[in-house]
């Protein structure tokens, strides 16, 4: 004798049936195109590393790793050749640490300011003002370093900076290049790093406030180690902006590889030398030719290793609230 199946109660949480009378063929479409999106990215990725290797491997068959990674000549267009890619290394470094003088503490400020101090309405007018300098052509940034800083800053060097650097930086320098490529940059730290703070818990600045702290307090000894994770991968995200960024460098910082990390001298960045080298006035299959790609795969590779760096850091400093 068959015992018929005790009716579902619907009122209970632990019977009540979740499946889907039909499929949702809407939601199945949005999983794949985001699907699409995320292997279309790895495939670009792939692809990248595909087009670099086959002339990096052909530019070391024909130049050793200790010629390439040494401090001497850098002259691949001249005869003869010399590939000492430590001195565009140091360029892009120096133009670099000049940019992140301005953007990190400039963007952190912004970002603490938007998030702990702004009124609403001010938040309405200043994010969009960030939004819209982050939207700036990098070609524009570049023109204004080299017709606008640069005067000023050669105007005002002999004032400020009476022979203790030097000379008076000339119409190319690695400060010129740095300070327009630091303001770039305060965007994007500021964005990440206020939507970071935005994140923490109002019941930690509650806590805060309760015990009798401030609000520069409760800034900078609650909310920016809360959200400490986020901040570090915003600042390594402007790194590797700085890192990689071209038309600031090939207009305002100049061409000469000097091994300097002075603020006034002229330099030439690895962003800057491919730029130039990549005209097509180089003939395919030279040395030089193969040059500008094993200097895109040192580019790749320390863009690589800032990214592994951001995430073991964001791991590392990740805060979990319930």
């Amino acid at each position: 004798m068959s015992t018929a199946a005790p009716p579902t109660d619907r009122t209970r949480p632990d019977q009540i049936d979740l499946t889907a009378s039909s499929p949702r063929w809407g939601e199945k479409a949005i999983v794949g195109w985001l699907f699409l999106c995320a292997a279309f990215s790895v495939l670009v990725t792939v692809g990248i590393v595909f087009a670099l290797v086959e002339p990096t491997l052909e530019f070391f068959s024909r130049v050793s790793l200790g010629e390439f990674f040494s401090f001497d000549e850098w002259a691949p267009t001249f005869q003869p050749p010399a590939f000492g890619v430590g001195r565009i290394v140091a360029g892009t470094l120096n133009v670099t640490f000049y940019a992140l003088l301005i953007a990190l503490p400039a963007g952190l400020g912004a970002a603490i300011y938007l998030s702990e101090y702004a009124s609403p309405r001010a938040k309405r007018i200043l994010k969009p003002v960030l939004e819209v300098l982050e939207g700036v052509p990098t070609v524009a940034y570049g023109f204004f370093a080299l017709t606008f800083i640069t005067p000023i800053i050669r105007e005002l060097w002999p004032t400020f900076l009476p022979g203790a650097l030097g000379d008076p930086p000339g119409i190319f320098s690695a400060a010129s290049a740095g300070l327009v490529m630091g303001i770039m940059i305060i965007p994007t730290v500021a964005s990440v790093s206020q939507d970071a703070m935005s994140a923490v818990p109002a019941s930690l600045r509650e806590a805060a406030y309760g015990i009798g702290s401030t609000r520069m307090q409760v800034a900078t000894k609650v909310v920016v180690p809360a959200a400490l994770s986020g901040i570090v991968a915003s600042f390594i995200l402007g790194i590797s902006r700085a890192v990689g960024e071209t038309m600031i460098v090939l207009i305002a910082a100049g061409a000469t590889p000097n091994l300097t990390l002075l603020p006034n001298e002229s330099v030439l960045t690895m962003t800057a030398f491919i730029a130039q080298a990549s005209t097509g006035d180089i003939a395919t299959g030279t040395i030089t030719y193969y040059t500008v790609f094993a200097v895109g795969s040192l580019l790749f590779v320390s863009t690589l290793v800032l990214n592994m760096i951001s995430i073991a850091l964001v791991r590392r400093y990740r805060e979990a609230y319930e």
